[in-house]
């Protein structure tokens, strides 16, 4: 055991004193918490500039009010977000008008115009027609703003009350509760709970997946320059594969401490919210499970590879198993207790990923908690095993990769 710890004490620092680890140290959670929170930041900054919008309205009813509700809207230096312009010009044809407005539209004299005109059969068209694609604000407010008009005119001809359009407008919001424990419960924001799960799936996937890929190269230098020979003349094989595996598993806590400092700094200059880091005891406990096994995994699998090619192949199969959980995220979120989320609770591979997303949705039974520690733990028990059967004979094998018989033969020696 003595041996063990020095080479994963060997294997600590020399992975630790590389530049792609302390690139990846630092970079990975700037690059995972811009991801994350620049497109909420985007969705809630203001144009700051005042856009033209054009109204081309055969109805004559519309354009007055639409007028007024879009130019009522300021933007935060107080200036309009909106200057509305009428389209129609008398004397000229429908055909004429519809030309004249669209070459103001890709001449770019005005962001786009609302069309409005009636059928055949007297129903409302209404259109926005413009060069790109619509900012849904703006036709968000357009929306509200024919419909009000809409609503009212109806009223009218029914001969009913139009401040009856007041109640008709008045909204009825559902606030999300979640029950945590019996007279215990808290807000469910749906953007945090999934941005926040994605973050630490994301987080396992990438280190999990830089480890495993540094292991491998390093696994490959070894053999390639024969100092792996040296290092098994020093201990046994087991010896080398469980000091790898602690080197590995102390690099990830050390990753894990400097990516923890980074969440409490974003949370305490309010760029992540702290419910992001609600349920972190249990997450980590996951987080460091699932890292054990993958890098149990990649000792072994590691050990059978002789050229770059191959260590290629090998860590990209293993990443589409990590990148699968983050296909059902958001089906998961939805439904959490779904049969195909139960069902990956239960496989080792999915495992980890999946309760950290439960743990943030769901308040998981302590029994379902012990049930998939044990698999875990008797997973990278059973993964520990089988690779250190195929390590002690892969490291000391060069040439071509070994087929599954040969791979079978291993196992059973």
């Amino acid at each position: 055991m003595n041996k063990a710890l020095i080479v994963a004490k060997w294997e600590f620092i020399e992975k630790v004193k590389s530049k792609a680890f302390v690139i990846s140290l630092f970079l990975t959670p700037l690059l995972i918490i811009f991801f994350s929170v620049a497109p909420t930041l985007l969705m809630q900054s203001e144009n700051d500039e005042t856009l033209v919008i054009g109204i081309l309205d055969f109805t004559n009813e519309y354009f007055e009010q639409v007028r007024n509700d879009l130019e009522s809207i300021k933007l935060s230096n107080g200036t309009p977000a909106y200057l509305v312009q009428s389209l129609k010009v008398e004397g000229l044809s429908k055909d004429s008008l519809l030309i004249q407005a669209d070459s103001k539209v890709l001449s770019k004299k005005i962001e786009g115009y609302l069309f409005i005109d009636k059928s055949e059969s007297d129903s409302l068209i209404v259109n926005f027609r413009s060069k790109s694609v619509v900012n849904f604000k703006l036709l968000s407010v357009l929306e509200k703003s024919v419909n009000d008009i809409f609503l009212i005119n109806q009223l009218t001809k029914e001969n009913l009350d139009v401040r009856v359009l007041s109640f008709i407008k008045n909204k009825i919001e559902i606030n999300p509760i979640k029950i945590k424990k019996l007279g215990e419960e808290g807000e469910s924001e749906f953007l945090t709970t999934f941005f926040s799960s994605m973050i630490f799936i994301l987080l396992l996937m990438m280190i999990i997946i830089y480890s495993g890929q540094m292991l491998v190269r390093s696994l490959l230098e070894e053999k390639s320059n024969r100092l792996i020979e040296i290092l098994v003349s020093s201990c046994t094989s087991n010896q080398l594969l469980v000091g790898k595996i602690l080197g590995l598993g102390f690099l990830g806590l050390a990753q894990i401490f400097v990516w923890i400092l980074f969440g409490i700094a974003a949370v305490g200059s309010a760029i992540v919210s702290i419910s992001t880091f609600e349920n972190l005891p249990i997450i980590l406990f996951y987080f460091l499970l699932g890292y054990l096994f993958y890098t149990s995994l990649f000792v072994g699998i590691g050990s059978i590879v002789s050229t770059e090619q191959e260590a290629q192949q090998i860590t990209s199969y293993l990443s589409i198993i990590l990148v699968l959980p983050i296909i059902f995220l958001l089906s998961a979120m939805q439904n959490p207790d779904s049969a195909i989320v139960n069902v990956l609770t239960y496989i080792p591979f999915t495992l980890p990923s999946i309760m950290i997303m439960k743990a943030n949705l769901l308040e998981i039974p302590i029994t379902e908690h012990l049930i998939a520690i044990a698999i875990m733990f008797v997973s990278t028990a059973v993964v520990v095993y089988l690779s250190g059967k195929i390590f002690r004979i892969g490291i000391l094998s060069y040439g071509k990769m070994p087929t599954l018989k040969e791979l079978k033969s291993w196992l059973k020696e």
